[in-house]
């Protein structure tokens, strides 16, 4: 298993990558928001999911851990493969794709690419209760609720501890934003 990689974009194409990692070429496929804010040349790591078919072997690349923990709730989910799960994660930032799963807003999740009324039903249905309590009502995040994004140290370093992301989620909720990663984590720990 491929947990992650990291190294340099020396090519891009069709929402995907290739990561040059000391000489060897990865092409990677990435979401519509992380293909869109990476440029070549950047140095990236990005966490991976390796994917394996009778007649295919495919690397789908997230810029954080929460990212890919969200695609691997979501490829669980019958009828939504790797492919539906990008395009469900490329709608926006992985932290609104996750309230919107748990303010069960199935309308939202059923505009991705490939993804039908159906199929974003049973979205909901399967992941509510696994993606964890809503940050905010609705789509709109209130200013300091969207500090709690994809990019949160604290929710990655609680998932790399073996949290789901649920679970991370709940610890988190109500602990201070502002205060410092070390922190947030130690207060996480102390309600488990």
């Amino acid at each position: 298993m491929i947990a992650h990689v990291r190294g340099q974009i020396v090519e891009k194409f069709a929402n995907s990558a290739i990561i040059d990692v000391q000489g060897v070429g990865y092409e990677v496929t990435l979401t519509a928001i992380d293909f869109d804010n990476l440029s070549l040349n950047d140095d990236i790591k990005l966490y991976t999911y390796h994917h394996v078919r009778e007649q295919s072997e495919e690397l789908f690349g997230f810029s954080s851990l929460a990212a890919k923990k969200l695609f691997e709730l979501l490829i669980t989910v019958q009828g939504i493969g790797p492919k539906a799960a990008m395009a469900i994660l490329g709608l926006a930032p992985v932290e609104e794709v996750r309230n919107a799963i748990a303010n069960a807003d199935s309308v939202y999740i059923s505009k991705a690419s490939g993804v039908g009324k159906k199929s974003a039903e049973r979205v909901i249905v399967d992941l509510k209760e696994k993606v964890g309590l809503p940050t905010y009502y609705g789509r709109k995040a209130e200013p300091e609720q969207q500090k709690l994004s994809e990019n949160d140290d604290a929710l990655d370093a609680l998932m790399s501890l073996g949290f789901t992301l649920a679970d991370a989620t709940k610890a988190l909720d109500g602990i201070d934003i502002n205060m410092p990663v070390e922190n947030r984590i130690r207060e996480a720990l102390k309600r488990r």
